[in-house]
């Protein structure tokens, strides 16, 4: 006899044919496809919330989603079921069955992100969807010193995009920020206790202009500086498709025994 269970997945998705995670009318999104496939393998009309709202063209190897559903399926079961009906650039990973309380986005303890550059001078048609071509020369040790000024809690509000209340707090901790340099490949992996809107973007965007030369670090601090609200960053947000949510981590989450 199917009863009512509360069932977390961990999901892998190429965004670029995508407007996003969360649904949005008259345009693809994450969320749509997965209600999609959870309707289709059991009939039932089903909201998914997830851990992350990842921007349009933005991938994830480690976005967590929970939603209810009445069935008898194991978390195996539905993890094969939904793979069946979900496209090719969207894949479950791991499912379990969690407790009735557990909220993906209010939960999280940090989320990590990684953002993908190719410093060379010609685009790679291969990595094309999946990271930002550089092609001037960059000192990459004056961006760890950018990204060393970053750590800890400040306020990012020069590096917010527009906010869904003009009152949120924009003050935020970021606990590790790693620049690594393999061959021509460069990636800057974040990880805080949560993002504002386009932060992750506009950091980086920074800490690519301090390696250009564009900024200096002085102004980094400049722009962390609470007490500078007229202060805005230089950089735009950087595109898209070189953003990736590499993982999300909890306290009680995944369960044990499962």
């Amino acid at each position: 006899m199917a009863t009512e269970v509360r069932m977390a997945l961990i999901i892998e998705y190429d965004g670029s044919c995508y407007r996003g995670f969360q649904y949005q009318k008259n345009h693809s999104s994450i969320q749509e496809e997965v209600e999609a496939a959870l309707e289709k393998l059991t009939s039932q009309n089903i909201k998914i919330s997830g851990a992350g709202r990842t921007d349009a063209g933005v991938h994830a190897l480690g976005q967590v989603i929970a939603f209810n559903l009445n069935t008898d399926l194991m978390a195996n079961q539905v993890l094969m079921g939904l793979n069946h009906y979900l496209p090719r650039d969207i894949v479950v990973k791991t499912a379990y069955e969690v407790d009735k309380d557990f909220d993906p986005r209010r939960m999280a303890v940090s989320r990590i992100y990684k953002y993908s550059i190719l410093n060379r001078k010609v685009r790679s048609p291969l990595q094309l969807r999946y990271s930002t071509l550089i092609r001037e020369s960059l000192d990459i040790e004056e961006m760890r010193h950018a990204a060393e000024v970053m750590l800890g809690t400040h306020d990012f509000g020069a590096f917010a995009g527009a906010l869904p209340k003009s009152t949120d707090s924009t003050i935020r901790n970021i606990s590790k920020l790693e620049i690594t340099m393999i061959g021509e490949k460069i990636e800057i992996e974040v990880e805080g206790n949560a993002f504002l809107p386009h932060q992750v973007r506009r950091m980086v965007g920074a800490i690519i202009d301090v390696g250009l030369g564009k900024i200096s670090v002085d102004y980094i601090n400049m722009m962390l500086d609470s007490k500078n609200k007229k202060i805005k960053t230089k950089t735009k947000s950087m595109p898209p498709q070189g953003l990736c949510l590499v993982a999300v981590s909890y306290k009680t989450f995944p369960p044990s025994g499962q």
